[in-house]
C-alpha cells in the first residue's frame, strides 16, 4: 500500500536511503530485471540535480552476451595491467566472471558541457547524483547494484567496446541483479561528528 501522508512518504525515503548498501555480484541470482524497470530506473536518473540543465549522465546499458564480452575485455585489461610478478590468476578469473553474475551492467558515463559553462566537478557531481537516483530505486525494488571503478575504464579499447562519443568518458560501472542477502546493519560514525552549526 503506498504512503498517502507526508509523514509515510518521509518514513518510507529514510527507510530506503538508510538500508541502500553495495551488494556484489556474487550474491546476485540468476533471475533478470525486467527492461522496463532498467528503463523506469534510468527515467528516476534523469531527474537528477543538474546546474545549468547541462544533464552531463549518458548510460550505456550492458545485458545479455555483450555481459560475457565485458568480462573478458576487463579481464584482459587487467593482465595487461599487471606485471607478471603482481598478475593473480583467481584475480583474473574473477573480473572476468563479474559481469557473468549480473543482470545488467550499466556503464555510468558523463559527457562536458562543450561550452563548460559549469565546472567540471559539478558534471561530475551530477552524474554521481544520478546514480544515487538509479541505486536508491533498485533498492527499493529489491535489486542489488555496486559501483565499480576500475583504472582500465580508461582504455582506448575501454572507450571503443562503450562507443564513446567525443567529449565523453566512463566513470565506472554500476553492476546489478536480484538478490537474496539479507539486511545489512549500517556502517557510518555519527553525523555529529562530521557537522558544525554555526
Amino acid at each position: 500500500m503506498l504512503p498517502n501522508t507526508s509523514l509515510e512518504k518521509g518514513q518510507l525515503s529514510t527507510q530506503i536511503i538508510r538500508s541502500r548498501r553495495s551488494i556484489f555480484p556474487h550474491s546476485y541470482t540468476n533471475e533478470k530485471i525486467p527492461n522496463s524497470l532498467i528503463e523506469e530506473l534510468l527515467e528516476n536518473a534523469n531527474h537528477a540535480p543538474t546546474h545549468r540543465f547541462t544533464e552531463p549522465w549518458r548510460f550505456k546499458v550492458i545485458t545479455g552476451e555483450k555481459l560475457g564480452a565485458l568480462g573478458d575485455l576487463l579481464a584482459d585489461l587487467y593482465k595487461e595491467k599487471m606485471s607478471e610478478e603482481s598478475f593473480s590468476e583467481m584475480k583474473y578469473k574473477k573480473t572476468a566472471q563479474k559481469p557473468r553474475q549480473c543482470s545488467h551492467v550499466i556503464a555510468i558515463c558523463m559527457e562536458r558541457d562543450a561550452k563548460e559553462s559549469v565546472p567540471e566537478w559539478e558534471e561530475v557531481a551530477a552524474t554521481a547524483m544520478a546514480v544515487q537516483n538509479i541505486w536508491l530505486s533498485a533498492s527499493a525494488y529489491g535489486i542489488g547494484a555496486y559501483w565499480s571503478s576500475p583504472s582500465t575504464i580508461k582504455s582506448s579499447s575501454c572507450q571503443a567496446f562503450l562507443n564513446l562519443s567525443e567529449g565523453q568518458r566512463c566513470l565506472g560501472f554500476l553492476f546489478m541483479g536480484y538478490h537474496q542477502m539479507p539486511e545489512q546493519a549500517a556502517k557510518r560514525s555519527p553525523i555529529q561528528e562530521k557537522t558544525e552549526w554555526l
